[in-house]
């Protein structure tokens, strides 16, 4: 009993981090630059954790979002040590001990803005064109029927077929993760064919067409070249490429061409 005392205490010892934040103030800055933190964290704290500890105590500028801080509003999506993350599922013991540094205490815990949207400050992007690419999908329910006394029932197998699909916090990992999207920033992205996904194969709606025409342009579905950057990045762990590979397949059965 002693030994598995210790053994759990031992495993929540203090270690050093350096976190290596990319900042940029517009006000002040021309370009952006690096700047490092030493915390002592333990294996079991979060990113977001050492990021609050060091707005709150070390430098109150650094400016990030964060707001549930579990997993669900997707606030705290950035770029952490090369891939797209967020900082409140991120524990520091998730981190490999190859980041270790001689030019660092510790290891090296690198943090960056989401890429391809524009730095407002910080570790904050501007996420108003992300959202209004999934706004052109018509991302909600259509159905014209007369409304039942009650919900509109569906079969829990039809139900299954987009449960993955209803689980995105549109947190914007995936499409700023998409040599698609960063070619092309007209791109609708995965996120939003998520989405289109969502409710085209709902057996509830009724803007099956619509809404499949809706991503069927030369900024569309077929920018995607199934890279599965989306699939790697997304926290949720939804194969976002087989529901765009879905809709490619609904797409060329109504035979629905690049305009």
């Amino acid at each position: 009993m002693v030994s598995g005392l210790l053994k759990n205490r031992n495993s929540n010892e203090m270690k050093k981090y350096t976190f290596k934040i990319k900042r940029f103030d517009p006000e002040i800055d021309r370009q952006p630059h690096w700047e490092e933190f030493v915390l002592e964290m333990e294996d079991s704290d979060r990113i977001l954790d050492g990021l609050i500890k060091i707005k709150d105590d070390v430098d109150g500028s650094l400016t990030f979002r964060r707001s549930c801080a579990h997993g669900i509003c997707g606030s705290c999506a950035m770029k952490i040590n090369g891939q797209n993350r967020l900082a409140c599922q991120t524990l520091m013991k998730d981190l490999s001990a190859r980041n270790k540094s001689a030019h660092t205490a510790g290891v090296a815990v690198i943090i960056e803005p989401l890429p391809a949207l524009e730095v407002v400050k910080d570790l904050v992007v501007d996420m108003e064109p992300f959202f209004g690419m999934n706004e052109k999908v018509l991302p909600y329910l259509i159905n014209n029927d007369p409304p039942p006394e009650r919900e509109r029932l569906q079969d829990p197998k039809d139900q299954k077929k987009i449960l993955q699909a209803i689980t995105c916090i549109m947190c914007g990992s995936c499409t700023s993760a998409c040599p698609s999207y960063w070619a092309d920033k007209k791109y609708l992205g995965p996120s939003a064919l998520l989405k289109a996904a969502r409710f085209i194969f709902d057996t509830r709606d009724r803007a099956f067409d619509e809404r499949l025409r809706a991503v069927t342009h030369t900024h569309g579905l077929w920018r995607c070249h199934s890279i599965y950057n989306c699939v790697e990045v997304c926290p949720k762990e939804i194969d976002i490429t087989a529901y765009i590979s879905k809709l490619k397949r609904a797409a060329l059965k109504k035979s629905l061409r690049l305009k």
